[in-house]
């Protein structure tokens, strides 16, 4: 069976599909946060940041629409705002903020103790700009 038709993700693979997806709208500061051994909340959290409304809105469509096929969310909060965006996938829970608002509630800090999973390696021919 080609992995194409595959119609379901595991945590991790769930996780670094939300990072890749909200990396391809810019977003900016993406983390993948293991947090399965210290939370019973989630197996992952990622967080990623955008700096308007419209951007972290984007963001969070294009993570919701690239998930589809391997399953609804459970809850999405926080999109006509557009300050902080949550989608809960059980297993993995997306954050995106808008730029001051991460600073503001710092879960990045919160969830200092999390070991941070490395993030796939840009394909090879993407140029990032400095």
């Amino acid at each position: 069976m080609p992995a194409s038709s595959k119609t379901s993700l595991t945590p991790i693979e769930r996780a670094t599909r939300c990072a890749e997806l909200a990396l391809d709208k810019k977003a900016e500061d993406v983390k993948i946060l293991d947090i399965g051994r210290i939370s019973s909340v989630a197996d992952y959290l990622v967080l990623a940041s955008g700096h308007t409304d419209r951007q972290t809105q984007a963001i969070a469509e294009s993570v919701r629409t690239g998930l589809k096929k391997f399953g609804k969310a459970l809850d999405i909060e926080g999109v006509r705002e557009g300050n902080w965006i949550v989608i809960d996938y059980g297993d993995v829970i997306m954050h995106v903020f808008r730029d001051e608002t991460r600073r503001y509630y710092n879960l990045d800090e919160l969830w200092a103790a999390a070991p941070l999973v490395e993030l796939p390696p840009e394909p090879p021919g993407v140029v990032k700009k400095a």
